[in-house]
């Protein structure tokens, strides 16, 4: 069977926990092709974000600061998950080489007082050439034959959109099938930094947030693999946040589709993005809890087994605010949800939700909470004292719930029930938004209220 695995932060947030990653690699080799993929150390990618910002104000004592943390920080971990002493010595000469490489970049952004996006996509990949140079340690001395891999030396190319970078999936394709399947036809497990890749001219770029589980994912796709496992913190994905509810549960299996929508809400363990090469190929992606092995976690397929579940999971979104846009004028007005958006756009807020009155005298929308005060001063500039709008209006004390199910397609007096069961709690839903898969119906309902809603939902379905 081949595998690839990913482990996030939380998996290798100290040596213990890279030492117990490394036992599960093991574990699995011995009858398997593995390919494992690391992220950076729990914090770690922040860390180098700030680390950035910092030293592009030319805060010279907080920059170095940060710095020893760092290095601190890793040393700790190698001490802690090798015991061999040569191999530990090995593991450390690199990371104080790469730990000076680091120190270098920053101090030439500290001169300069700039960070270009891609400075900043080289400074930040320091996270996963570290934490993954401590992986292949912990491997080392467990007697797996492993190989170091850069994402750029795994064959994972991108466009040049650094922060965000796409992969040139055919290109990579063929890089990686050249590259890792020579090792695994070898009998060596290549162990592959996440997150990061190359241009075409060989600059570092970065896949964005969650670009770990994408680094899997790409590989799964170029490799022909069985199944793409994510480990991570959590036993799988679940019918709510077990904060709120207490007896919400694991999903055995959820369908690609369900999964996205999860994953857009803020589940657990998963970024939507990744899922997208493993759809295309159709591999089946497993999330698992290094902290508990034996649990089977959650399986996401193409074809997930049969269930009486009409609606799956109810997320509930924090941290966001509600902007009303009102207006007679709008009314037959070409453009105006354009106006709207093209505004927003520019000042780079994404729009999470969006509703419109069959009246079109009015626009709702919800963004980030932190994104409010930029996007009123926007709006009030481009649109209010216009012949356009009236009166723009924020709510910024709201939750978003979701409530997602595919089976809900097609179903008859889902919203009602989901509806129904909300109201008898007395609450208020300030905007509803439901696409045309059915997949999803969104609302708002007032902080206050959203952990109530989120349990009336979730006891009416029985989940």
């Amino acid at each position: 069977m081949r595998l690839v695995m990913k482990f996030g932060g939380t998996s290798l947030g100290d040596g213990q926990r890279i030492n117990n990653a490394a036992r599960i690699v093991k574990e699995y080799v011995e009858n398997n092709e593995v390919i494992v993929v690391c992220s950076a150390m729990a914090g770690v990618t922040d860390t180098l974000f700030a680390l950035v910002d910092r030293a592009s104000r030319g805060r010279v004592r907080d920059v170095e600061i940060t710095l020893n943390n760092l290095s601190e920080k890793h040393f700790k971990a190698i001490d802690d998950a090798i015991k061999n002493e040569e191999i530990k010595k090995d593991v450390k000469s690199i990371v104080k080489e790469l730990i000076e490489d680091l120190r270098r970049a920053v101090l030439s952004i500290l001169y300069l007082r700039e960070a270009t996006p891609r400075s900043r996509d080289y400074v930040v990949s320091f996270g996963e050439r570290l934490s993954t140079r401590i992986m292949w340690g912990a491997l080392t001395e467990l007697n797996v034959n492993c190989k170091y891999l850069d994402g750029g030396d795994a064959g994972i190319i991108t466009d040049s959109n650094f922060g965000e970078a796409n992969p040139l999936m055919e290109i990579t394709r063929l890089e990686v099938r050249r590259r890792i399947g020579s090792l695994l036809d070898r009998g060596i497990t290549p162990l592959v930094t996440g997150y990061i890749a190359v241009n075409e001219e060989g600059v570092i770029t970065t896949l964005g947030r969650g670009g770990s589980d994408y680094t899997a994912t790409i590989l799964g796709y170029c490799l022909d693999a069985d199944e793409v496992w994510l480990w991570s913190d959590v036993d799988g994905l679940m019918t709510a946040d077990p904060r709120i509810v207490k007896n919400a549960r694991v999903l055995s299996t959820v369908s690609f589709n369900e999964a996205i929508e999860m994953a857009i809400f803020g589940a657990k363990g998963l970024h939507p993005r990744a899922l997208e090469p493993a759809m295309k190929s159709n591999i089946n992606v497993r999330i698992k809890n290094t902290f508990n092995p034996p649990h089977p976690g959650t399986l996401i397929t193409s074809k997930p087994e049969k269930s009486d579940m009409i609606v799956k999971a109810v997320l509930l979104v924090k941290d966001v605010a509600m902007i009303s846009v009102r207006g007679a004028s709008m009314v037959g007005r070409p453009g105006t949800v354009a106006k709207i958006l093209e505004t927003l756009a520019k000042e780079n807020i994404n729009v999470m939700m969006i509703s419109q009155s069959v009246s079109e005298s009015s626009v709702s929308i919800v963004i980030k909470r932190e994104a409010l005060p930029r996007a009123l001063n926007r709006l009030e500039t481009a649109l209010l004292g216009t012949s356009l709008v009236e009166d723009i209006e924020s709510e910024d004390d709201v939750n978003v719930v979701a409530v997602i199910g595919e089976r809900m397609k097609g179903t008859p007096g889902v919203a009602s029930r989901v509806f129904g069961a909300v109201a008898k709690k007395g609450i208020n839903i300030r905007m509803i938004a439901q696409g045309s898969s059915e997949l999803n119906i969104s609302f708002v309902v007032k902080e206050e209220d959203g952990y109530e809603a989120v349990r009336a939902i979730h006891e009416e379905y029985g989940l």
